[in-house]
């Protein structure tokens, strides 16, 4: 007999459907599953044999061919378990000659345990997001009834194979996934800004980076306070819409990562240590999967010490900061996982640390620093919009400085002026980083003697192209944080200050 059942799986982060298609036929014992299945879904079939007859059915011992269409689009996962069971089960006659409609109108994911009982399984939310709208309902894990009852696709929590099977056949109902109850909200971060003593322009330049969602680099001898501002910038930032929640969940979905199946409000903080390989930051694998950069989507990557990175996974980051995406191509496949990330990084100006201080000596020679500079080449600085340089404090005016101010008045700044940019932009640019060129000519309209700065600015100093036009889009930042319609000239002035590391001297020449 055959059986055809509905079912789902991943392409990147978004959910296509399957068709699991179970023969079974006269001739000796064998198991065969078709249709670019991984090792995962071929060894579905212990799984399912030992399932099936621990739920009190006999499992067939006959020839099964398993089809899983369409054949072109590789199955990865365990959630075909139970849709292969359950196919197992109709071709078998277990519902009878005539199959329920419960068992071709629904689509059904889930992992099974030896003893029948089902196990949540990653990518539920992006899984269930493609056919919401089409009236079909859905039959997950108990365990995955939150996340699915975030998609606003109706669906069905079984706890088991026997439940599920019990469903088709009309002997029992299903309970509804339920959305988890409403608890406290989340705590902020217990850091804050204030604690940071002095670096003023630094911090200036991080309210600046949080308004527009600009990259920033902070270059400083140690101590100076370097780490401590960047875990402090998310304190900064406002949470995330509903779409930018939607955005971000299905990612950690389909990482396995989603936490107690709730929508994600708080903006990710990812900080990988410098260890961290290129394909761990950019993500891949065999099976591809979502990277740091992708994990940081709508949120921050902190990158300390950045030059000790390697060097491919510095590189790596180029497409990312200007096309705010990660495509992995393999040979079977080729996958996209958005990262429009906001980079915040941080370096030492030379390996001891030391140069340009006002009172230790660097110990490093010319070639060294020269070397370890090089680890950060040009084009990676040109995609970062602000470089800050931190100095040390000193104990008197650390000591006579009082509390700086706190990220709560920070942070109402930068959402009004995030309001402001939510409001210019109808599409999805969001803010003012990611401006594209007809952005820039509509919005950053250059004020009176502000030609001049910038063509100083390219003629004298070296910057490029993309610098002028990260110039452009800070000196806007700048404009929405002071409620101004329109660039002055100032806003351009104090956005040259933050790319002097774009200067054709070398980087010692700028700190």
């Amino acid at each position: 007999m055959l059986s055809k059942l509905r079912t789902l799986c991943l392409k990147g982060i978004d959910g296509r459907e399957v068709s699991a298609e179970v023969y079974i036929a006269p001739g000796l014992p064998s198991y065969t599953v078709v249709g670019l299945p991984d090792a995962a879904v071929k060894e579905a079939k212990d799984r399912v044999v030992a399932a099936v007859r621990n739920s009190g059915c006999d499992f067939p011992s006959k020839r099964i061919t398993v089809n899983l269409a369409p054949a072109e689009i590789k199955k990865a996962g365990t959630h075909f378990d139970l849709p292969i069971a359950l196919g197992v089960l109709a071709a078998a006659g277990k519902f009878g000659k005539k199959a329920p409609a419960r068992l071709g109108e629904t689509f059904f994911i889930g992992e099974l345990a030896l003893d029948g009982t089902l196990r949540p399984v990653a990518g539920v939310l992006p899984m269930l997001l493609a056919i919401k709208g089409t009236g079909a309902t859905a039959v997950v894990p108990a365990g995955n009834a939150a996340e699915a009852a975030v998609s606003g696709v109706k669906c069905l929590a079984a706890a088991s194979l026997k439940d599920a099977a019990d469903w088709i056949a009309g002997a029992t109902e299903l309970g509804p996934c339920l959305s988890p109850a409403a608890g406290a909200p989340a705590a902020r971060p217990s850091r804050d800004l204030a604690e940071v003593k002095g670096q003023a322009f630094a911090k200036r330049a991080l309210e600046i980076a949080a308004a527009g969602f600009h990259n920033i680099l902070l270059v400083g001898p140690p101590g100076t306070g370097k780490s401590m501002l960047a875990r402090r910038f998310s304190t900064l930032l406002p949470p995330m819409t509903f779409d930018e929640s939607l955005e971000t969940t299905k990612l950690y979905s389909v990482s396995g990562l989603s936490a107690a199946g709730r929508l994600l409000h708080e903006r990710p903080f990812r900080e990988p240590h410098h260890t961290i390989s290129d394909a761990a930051l950019i993500g891949g694998g065999s099976s591809p999967r979502p990277g740091e950069v992708s994990l940081a989507h709508n949120g921050v990557l902190f990158l300390d010490e950045f030059p000790e990175f390697s060097r491919p996974a510095i590189e790596a980051l180029r497409e990312p900061l200007e096309a705010w995406q990660v495509t992995v191509a393999r040979v079977r496949e080729s996958v996209a996982y958005p990262a429009r990330f906001l980079l915040v990084a941080a370096m030492n100006p030379c390996p001891c640390g030391y140069l340009g201080h006002p009172t230790r000596e660097c110990s490093c020679t010319p070639l060294q620093v020269q070397k370890y500079r090089a680890r950060v080449s040009g084009p990676i600085l040109d995609r970062i919009d602000l470089h800050v340089q931190l100095s040390a404090v000193k104990y008197a005016d650390w000591e006579a400085l009082p509390d700086g101010e706190p990220s709560a008045a920070v942070a109402a700044r930068v959402s009004r002026a995030m309001e402001t940019q939510r409001r210019r932009f109808s599409g999805i640019t969001r803010a003012n980083a990611f401006m594209s060129g007809v952005d820039l000519r509509k919005h950053c309209a250059l004020p009176e003697g502000a030609s001049a700065v910038l063509e100083t600015a390219m003629n004298r100093l070296g910057f490029s192209a993309r610098s002028l036009d990260k110039i452009l889009k800070i000196s806007r930042t700048i404009a929405d944080l002071e409620g101004a319609a329109d660039i002055k000239r100032e806003h351009v002035t104090e956005a040259v200050q933050y790319r002097m590391l774009d200067k054709a001297a070398e980087l010692s020449a700028a700190i």
